[in-house]
Parts: structure tokens; C-alpha cells; sequence
């Protein structure tokens, strides 16, 4: 029995032709910048500069909060953690100490610390989103 089918075409020749030539793609518009490769004006120095600021300001946020917390759970004062959590918060915000004169303690604290706080984050926030859209 002799097998009269034709033998199929080697892979790329189409239709009996020439293989079709390899695509050629032009480079991409933007290449990360890796080892060895210059950096170019993209704005990356002005990103992390904006995600410290946020970062700062989050961290300073969380332990004034942290130290609200800790107050208003009556924690010990005289634990090092504790301690140490007090001094931050003092630090920071040692601007607005007795701001609010309130016979409730708790409520002072909530007050003197919580502002700070508050001001902080919208401040940091707000520069970071600032510098974001340079």
C-alpha cells in the first residue's frame, strides 16, 4: 500500500511560502531602573520622600494613640514599655500640654494627646499627597 497523502509542511512555512519574518517590537516607552542602568527623571526621589513623611507621620500618630490607650487603661507607669510609650508621646507632643484644663483627667489626656495626633496625620497626609502629585 503506497500512501499518496502529501507530508506535512516543516513548522513555519505557511501555506507553501517563505517563513513569515519575526516580529519586531519596538522597545518599551519605559524601562525600570535596574543595576547599571542611569536613573531617569521620573519622580521617584519625590515618591519615597512623600511615603516617609506618611510613614513618619503614621508611626508619631500611632504612638500617641497608643499612649491614650495605654492611660485610659490605667496601664502601670512603672513598666518599662509603658514608660518608654509615655516619653514618646510627651516628645511629641510637647506643644500641646495643658491645652485643655478639664477636672475629668481621662478626658484631658484624650484631649492633649488626641489633637496632636490628629494634626499629625492631617499635616503629614496632607504633604505627602502634596509631593505625590509633583
Amino acid at each position: 500500500m503506497n500512501d499518496t497523502r502529501p507530508l506535512p509542511e516543516p513548522p513555519g512555512y505557511g501555506y507553501g511560502g517563505p517563513p513569515a519574518p519575526e516580529p519586531q517590537y519596538a522597545e518599551p516607552a519605559y524601562r525600570p531602573a535596574g543595576p547599571g542602568r542611569p536613573r531617569r527623571g521620573d519622580g521617584s526621589g519625590t515618591r519615597r520622600t512623600a511615603l516617609i513623611i506618611h510613614t513618619v507621620a503614621d508611626v508619631a500618630a500611632a504612638f500617641l494613640g497608643l499612649w491614650i490607650l495605654l492611660y485610659l487603661l490605667e496601664a502601670n507607669h512603672a513598666n518599662v514599655f509603658v514608660g518608654f510609650v509615655e516619653g514618646v508621646a510627651d516628645t511629641l507632643a510637647w506643644w500641646s500640654q495643658d491645652i485643655f484644663t478639664m477636672d475629668t483627667e481621662n478626658l484631658r489626656v484624650l484631649l492633649d494627646y488626641g489633637l496632636p495626633a490628629v494634626l499629625y496625620l492631617a499635616v503629614g497626609h496632607g504633604i505627602a499627597m502634596r509631593l505625590r502629585r509633583f
